[in-house]
């Protein structure tokens, strides 16, 4: 008996050209966060930028980011010993992030620029940017978990 019969041949095409389509389908679903024009997003959400928030897990769970998409930070600026300061650096490379090694990187915001309406950061590269507070040698960045790094990706345009 060996062989397929038609009735095979058919099952097997309609599978596969409804696997297709459902496929193709999917490949331009925009993605359940998706907006149709930039995002203006708070860091750390309610919590803002903090000491002891893990701002790499705030990062995976409120991704995608986008280009042109804007980062808030808002922190407290200091007070009579009342407020611990923090700042924003972009640091230059992934290395320097897994380290929190501020050589090489560029200050953002100091430590009065993210009181208020907080201080605001707009994607405008598709390239990874790592986040820290460079504040006591960057300890905020190591022990306080102080860090994230987004990696834009471009937003999709759909009628």
């Amino acid at each position: 008996m060996g062989g397929f019969t038609f009735a095979h041949v058919s099952l097997i095409l309609i599978v596969a050209a409804s696997t297709l389509a459902v496929c193709s389908a999917n490949k331009y679903a925009p993605h359940p966060k998706y907006s149709q024009g930039p995002n203006k997003i708070i860091v750390g959400g309610s919590e803002g930028w903090r000491f002891d928030f893990s701002y790499t897990n705030w990062a995976r769970k409120n991704g995608p980011f986008y280009v042109n998409d804007t980062l808030v930070f808002k922190y407290d600026p200091p007070t009579d010993n009342a407020t611990i300061p923090h700042d924003v650096y972009l640091l230059p490379n992934h290395r320097s992030f897994l380290t929190c090694n501020l050589t090489g990187a560029q200050m953002l915001a100091n430590v009065t620029q993210g009181g208020g309406e907080g201080f605001e950061f707009v994607i405008q590269k598709r390239k990874p940017h790592y986040f820290a507070c460079g504040q006591h040698e960057g300890s905020h960045c190591s022990d306080g978990q102080m860090k994230f790094f987004v990696m834009p990706m471009l937003r999709r345009w759909f009628k």
